[in-house]
């Protein structure tokens, strides 16, 4: 969704439910190199209010945030959460870009949930249909106007310049899923209260979905089941995640009924997935976020699903100085979608 082009220095923003995070890249030729990274945590109520003041709240925080990192630019791609996004795929004849443009939204009153003359619409080709080979397949992502031009004036009123409006998953793909990767990959990236899953092929994601099963189901599973407070449910679960053998398997009979609700969700999308793409078949699962802090996470899904399962790393495109390597690390599962937005070829 990019609003001007034609900009050679820009930064990512995320703006997530608990936090403001943002990236600063340098490109060389094919090289991305870190410039800036910063960080500032925010009150989940700000982040799913919509009221003026709690927006203007936010634009502080990110005028701070912005002003503290000295960026080199006031110009900015700006993530749109999957909470306020709604991205599908969808067969069209073969038609020239003008004509499909006209289709699409011809038809977008039977493709998006929310009105087409109240949203706005980007597409993009994804290749042929794979069910249908006189058709083409069609990546649409719709978002609220109302939405949209709400974040344009909060960020324009601070003195920033936003050059493109993204989905988080586009995003959060293009850091983690390696760009040479022929078979098709599912990105997962579980936030506070909800977990983006994105299945990617040939470097195209061809499902996207926001589960409503987050981190704090988790804890909040911890904290009733073992009649524990806030506090020590972050501990028990951060420390012993869906191991058996650890305190007698206590925290994960606690919550292993929540983490299945996720998985159940995972395989219903996986099902869906190869129902459409029969002939495709998964290669890898990408955790990040709470994915890959929960101790022993990843194997659990690795045995549900049988497939290799990795700690994903925003920064794999990315050249910095050797010696940043453990500091990079150490918060790569909070990065992913900054580092996606900083990395577009704008």
């Amino acid at each position: 969704m990019s609003i001007a082009t034609g900009v050679s220095s820009f930064f990512g923003l995320d703006i997530g439910t608990t936090g403001v995070r943002l990236v600063e890249l340098r490109t060389t030729g094919t090289t991305k190199t870190l410039v800036k990274y910063a960080y500032v945590p925010i009150d989940p109520k700000l982040a799913i209010s919509d009221s003026k003041a709690d927006q203007q709240k936010i634009a502080a925080v990110i005028a701070n945030l912005v002003k503290e990192a000295r960026l080199d630019t006031k110009d900015v791609a700006v993530g749109l959460p999957s909470s306020r996004v709604f991205t599908t795929v969808a067969d069209f004849d073969r038609l020239d870009n003008a004509e499909l443009d006209k289709a699409i939204h011809y038809q977008a009153d039977s493709l998006i949930p929310t009105p087409p003359a109240e949203s706005k619409l980007d597409w993009a080709l994804a290749g042929d249909s794979p069910t249908d080979k006189s058709k083409v397949e069609i990546l649409l992502s719709s978002v609220p106007n109302k939405f949209i031009e709400g974040r344009l004036d909060m960020l324009e009123a601070i003195g920033l310049n936003v050059i493109a409006f993204e989905p988080d998953s586009l995003a959060l793909s293009r850091a983690l899923v390696p760009t040479d990767a022929p078979l098709p990959q599912l990105v997962l990236d579980m936030a506070q209260s909800s977990t983006d899953l994105v299945i990617t092929m040939a470097n195209v994601p061809r499902l996207v979905r926001s589960i409503p099963t987050g981190l704090d189901a988790i804890l909040r599973a911890a904290q009733q089941n073992l009649n524990i407070d806030d506090k020590q449910s972050q501990q028990f679960v951060y420390k012993f995640g869906v191991s058996k053998d650890k305190l007698e398997g206590q925290v994960f009979q606690a919550i292993v009924g929540t983490v299945d609700m996720l998985v159940s969700e995972i395989d219903k999308s996986i099902k869906f997935f190869q129902a459409r793409y029969p002939d495709a078949k998964m290669e890898r699962i990408i955790v990040t976020g709470g994915a890959s802090v929960i101790p022993e996470f990843p194997l659990y899904l690795a045995n549900k699903f049988g497939l290799n399962v990795e700690i994903g790393n925003a920064w794999r495109n990315v050249a910095f100085a050797a010696e940043r390597q453990n500091e990079l690390l150490a918060v790569s599962n909070q990065f992913s979608v900054a580092v996606g937005l900083a990395e577009r070829n704008e």
